[in-house]
């Protein structure tokens, strides 16, 4: 799927005359998102990791919530993100919206970080890819009857939280 930075900026305008997005000055927020996603990636590691005893639930349903947290943690670093834009966002689609317009620099804003020796701080369009996909993927796990997750799905998930956490916290230092 090609990343549309017009699409984004469109919406974006749509989010804030909705109140979806709106303007917000409390950056102490800021340290508190982060460490809500740190954490919530240890608690989604907890759960990929875990091997289930005879009396616990199946793999499977833990599984289930590792995907979720390790969605939660995407959130809760992305608003934090957004917040150092000085925005905040009211729903999840409206995150992802926020991230695609105020984060994914255009080729003029990338030639200058790249000129500044910054290019680390380039957040780039697979980043809302990520995102996109594990709230898609949390979707599933959160309401299906039953889906079986490959391990390799799993760790995919859960290092594409990863990298995004760690990419966010790299922007925001």
């Amino acid at each position: 799927m090609l990343f549309d930075k017009t699409f984004y900026k469109k919406e974006f305008g749509n989010c804030i005359a909705g109140s979806r997005i709106k303007k917000s000055k409390e950056t102490f927020k800021i340290k508190l998102f982060l460490q809500k996603a740190e954490n919530s990636l240890l608690i989604a590691k907890h759960h990929k990791d875990i091997n289930p005893t005879g009396d616990q639930p199946k793999k499977l349903h833990w599984d289930y919530w590792a995907i979720i947290i390790s969605y939660y943690a995407m959130l809760y670093s992305a608003k934090a993100a957004i917040l150092s834009k000085g925005y905040e966002a009211e729903d999840h689609d409206a995150v992802q919206i926020a991230l695609g317009h105020l984060l994914v620099p255009d080729r003029i804003e990338k030639e200058d970080l790249e000129l500044l020796n910054q290019a680390h701080k380039i957040f780039e369009e697979e980043y809302v890819h990520f995102f996109e996909d594990a709230k898609s993927e949390s979707h599933v796990a959160r309401y299906s009857a039953i889906k079986t997750y490959t391990q390799r799905r799993l760790e995919e998930i859960f290092n594409n939280a990863t990298k995004f956490i760690a990419k966010i916290s790299l922007i925001l230092e």
